[in-house]
Parts: C-alpha cells; structure tokens; sequence
C-alpha cells in the first residue's frame, strides 16, 4: 500500500469519447462478449497481516464490551475472507525483525489457521520482497539479489510452488493468490519493472507466469485457486487499460483484476464505478477491490500522525465518523454489486485490526534501514480500522450482513434497447415536441454500455420519467449517476405524485467524472411514484444519466 500518494484523475469528455466509442471497443475489447461470472458470494474480507503482532503488544477486541478473539468477531459480522501479505525473509542478518506484522510463513500460516477456524477464506498476497512492497518500491528479496535473469524466474516458480505446498500440507489452503502486490511498476526491481517510459511487459510477464504456473503446479486443487493481479488507482481507468493491455500481450494467465481503492487517494466513487465496468468488459475478468479503508475519525490513536486528516476527508467526501465509514462502505459494496454479468467480486479492508498499540508501527529500526526509509515509526492507519482505538467493535461493520436493497426501477440501466429516442419503460416529455429527439440512449456508460442523454444544438426543455406503480407504503430513496455539461437555465432529478410535494435534486456541473445524486426520504403514501430528470438547457447543454435505482428503505 502506497501510504501518502494521493491523485485525482482529470479526463476530458472529448477524449473519453473518442478513447471509449464503440468503434474503438470493436477493435480493442480482449475476448468475446461476456460469459457470466460463476456465482460466488460477494467477498466481505480483511488484511488482518499486522494482527498477531498488536495482539503480542497487548491489543485487545471486544463485541458489546465482551472481549473476543477478532477473527470471530468479524466472521460473525459478516466478514468471509482475510487477505495475508507475505514476505519472503523479514529479518536482518543478525536476526532482528523488520516489523509491520513480520509477515513470513510461519506468521502467516498461523493467522490462516485461525481465519480458516472461523470458517473464513484466504487470499495469500505475495509481495515477493523481504518487507514492503508497492508502485515506489519493489525490492528483491535479500537471497535473490545475485542471481541472473534465468535463475530468477526459476526462484520465483520454486518459492511459489513452496509455499503453496506447505500451506497444503497445514492445512490452509488458500482460495485466491495475488501474484505481486500494488504492481503497477512491476515487481523485482529491476527485471521486473515497467512504467517511467518501461512500456516492454516482456519480463514482468514471464515473472508473473512462472509465480503462477509454482502456484498452479503446487498441490492437488492448485489448479482452483485464483489468480489475482492487482494495481492500485482504481479510479484510474488509462493506468488499468495501459497495464492490462501490456499484461494480456503477454498471454498472463489469471482470473482476477485486483484494485486498491481509497477515495482519497486513487480518484472518486464514480471514476471506480467506470473503470470497473470497463475494464471487467475489455478484459472478461471479474474484479475485486483487495485494498480499501476509510477513517472513523480524525482522532489520532497512538500521536504520531495519520495518513488520513482533514484534507482526506474532504476529497473522500464522507464524515470521519462510524456512520460515515458505513457509508462510505456501503456506496462501495453498490458499486461492486454494480458490476454487470456478476463480475464485482467483493471488498476488502485494509489493516481492520490495526489498533494503536505501543510498538505496532508499519516497522522497526532494521526495516527502515532494509529499506532506507526515515520516516518516523508509527501507526498511521489507527483512525481507519474497524476498532475503535481501544479495540470496541464499530458499528460500521453492520453493513456486512445488509441485504441490498431491491431496485424497482424497469431499464435502470438503458440497456434493453441500445441506441433509441424512446428507452423502454421510460417516458418522454418535450415543451416543444420537435425538441422530442434531445432526448437519446448512446454509449459509453457507467454500468453496461448504455447511458441516457439530454443533447441538441439548439435551445431545449425536456424530461425523462418513469411512474413506478403498486408501491407499500413507506420510505423510499431515488438515487442516479450523472454527468452534467453545466449551462442550463434548470436540470435536475425529481420525484413527485407520490402523495407529497415535489421533491428535487439539482445537477451538478460535473463533465468529466460521474457524480451519485440522490433524493432520500420520499414518503410514499398513495402506492405510486413519478421519478425523471428533466433538462430547461440552452444550445449545446448536455447531461447523461445512468445506473438509476428506485428502492424501499428498510
């Protein structure tokens, strides 16, 4: 995990309609239309890595004031899966540990142990490293340092079909394997690296699939386990199409697209939205987001500083509270759960457990030497786990076992009819009814390859709506993905005849990155709602609209 990058991605509508069109997709699109995803139950995980080292340092955990081991607190709640980072020797030559969690195999077999105790899965990240590895830094493991190209990928195939071995043997096998972590730059430094004007994939490519084909050859029921390659920027669609345009080159075989994502660092929600629709389409792969967190509060656990503060929270866009955390991870899971043909495999967090505990820093004297880091030792992740700093479960956790909510929205996503003037299920309102044909279905989108839009070159005022009939009585929420030019005289989403005032939400200017609006607390009391978006916009103005939803809130 990068600790302190932090980038907004900036993309101009004109070349994102260029880069994204059909024609383009035609050509460039790996493989056939899509294949539905296996039906896998949506993965609720953890990187719990640090865990037995601030459980050596004195962390302890409680449920409603009851102390319990972490694990079983978690899988209670919900949580399916942990993730184990893994390095190959964490320690100098004289012994010392570098700190972190210490992460080797003895450690990380123990943490499966107890995860798979709980009735949990495991996804094993090899870093392929002796300590922190991520885009800034890659480093050979100490032992491989001198050997030839040849050699190297000979270590990399027998050190990964060991390990995969020995976990068999004790009885942790894991379900999923990422082959290198945050490798965005490649990994072992320097035959493995790409990005900086490195764009020949070749030896990347070979590492990468002699890890794989270790892992694959290790064990009976290797050939099960997944194949994860992950990146970070998951806002970053360019980076993923760049990188998974070069690694595909390649002939890497592997299952899954693995995406850090913290929306303080790695773009907005609704940039993750596009890229995971684009690139599980292009690729044919389902996508998983193995890194994410988000701070509940701005509280500093063990005073030394954290990576998330103010300036955080006001580009994440949610409060620094239990409540805001919940958001932030339940508008995340709706994304996922966005993903079409099944592809959104789930979420993991990262470092939950890691309580601000004396002595549980991201290292030790030996690992900043190892990797000649001053940073100061410390915990900067104590405000963003799913404890609270004196380890009391958050109820931010409770949105593991919600249901979802059910959509009652026909043709949310404008995918019945490709490219029309008339979306099905959907009503057409025009002032003047030569204006009738601003309002088209076009592509690209958000979710799918279809979005509304409200464009002509010349003044217009119209609407699109849908009456959602045979309604319980109760609350209910409105909510779509847009993009707005700017410049109408009005746009806007509304919700209206449903036995209140009408109710609206104004547009945001925003052309370049998709924006969630929402109308929350209708209060449908005569068992019909008229939704829409409706467009008062002089020469010119566009809007496009997409992935709406209508539901009853529980």
């Amino acid at each position: 995990m990068r600790k302190w990058k932090k980038l907004v991605l900036l993309v101009t509508v004109s070349a994102l309609m260029i880069f994204f069109s059909p024609l383009y997709q035609h050509f460039f699109v790996q493989g056939t239309e899509s294949v539905l995803a296996a039906d896998h139950p949506f993965i609720f995980g953890g990187d719990v890595s640090m865990l037995e080292e601030v459980e050596s340092l004195g962390g302890v955990f409680y449920e409603a004031g009851i102390e319990k081991d972490p694990l079983e607190i978690m899988s209670d709640n919900g949580m399916n899966y942990v993730r184990l980072r893994l390095w190959v020797d964490p320690y100098d030559s004289e012994g010392n540990p570098y700190g972190g969690g210490t992460n080797d195999l003895e450690t990380t077999i123990a943490l499966a142990k107890r995860a798979k105790a709980e009735g949990m899965n495991i996804l094993l990240d090899f870093h392929y490293s002796d300590f922190w590895a991520d885009p800034g830094k890659q480093n050979k493991p100490k032992a491989w340092q001198g050997l030839s190209y040849s050699q190297l990928l000979q270590e990399v195939y027998q050190y990964s079909r060991g390990v995969i071995e020995t976990m068999y043997n004790e009885g942790v096998m894991p379900s999923m394997v990422q082959v290198g972590n945050e490798i965005t730059s490649g990994m072992l430094w320097d035959e493995g690296k790409v990005g900086d004007g490195l764009d020949d994939f070749t030896q990347l490519g070979e590492l990468l699939s002699a890890g794989i084909a270790g892992i694959k050859d290790a064990a009976p029921q290797s050939d099960e386990i997944e194949i994860v390659l992950h990146i970070d920027h998951g806002g970053d669609n360019q980076l993923y199409r760049w990188w998974f345009d070069s690694i595909t080159e390649q002939n890497v075989d592997f299952d899954i697209i693995g995406l850090s994502f913290y929306p303080f660092w790695h773009g907005t929600m609704g940039e993750l939205h596009y890229n995971l629709n684009d690139i599980s389409r292009r690729y044919q792969k389902d996508v998983l987001i193995v890194e994410t967190s988000y701070a509940f509060t701005l509280e500093d656990g063990d005073g030394f500083g954290n990576s998330f503060y103010v300036n955080e929270e006001n580009i994440g866009g949610y409060p620094a509270t239990p409540n805001g955390q919940a958001d932030f991870l339940r508008d995340l899971r709706e994304i996922i759960e966005d993903v079409p043909n099944n592809r959104g495999r789930g979420i993991i967090w990262w470092e939950p457990t890691w309580l601000p505990v004396e002595g549980a820093h991201w290292g030790t004297e030996a690992g900043k030497l190892y990797n000649n880091d001053t940073g100061l030792l410390s915990n900067p992740w104590d405000n963003q786990t799913l404890f609270d700093f004196e380890g009391n479960l958050l109820s931010s956790v409770a949105v593991f076992s919600e249901n979802p909510p059910l959509n009652l929205v026909s043709n949310h996503s404008f995918e019945q009819d490709g490219w029309t003037n008339n979306p099905t299920n959907w009503g057409v309102w025009a002032e003047d009814a030569n204006d009738s044909d601003a309002v088209f279905v076009e592509g690209p989108a958000v979710k799918g390859d279809y979005k509304l839009t409200h464009w002509k070159n010349n003044p217009y005022a119209v609407s699109t709506y849908q009456v959602i009939t045979n309604l319980e009585d109760g609350e209910y929420n409105f909510t779509a993905w847009m993009l707005n030019s700017g410049g109408q005289d009005a746009a806007y989403i509304y919700a209206k005849n449903y036995g209140g005032i009408e109710r609206q939400t104004i547009l945001p200017v925003s052309p370049n990155s998709w924006k969630k609006v929402e109308i929350n607390n209708i209060q449908v009391t005569n068992g019909q709602c008229e939704i829409g978006v409706i467009s008062y916009a002089n020469a010119g103005n566009w809007i496009n609209l997409d992935n709406v939803k209508f539901y009853k809130v529980n």
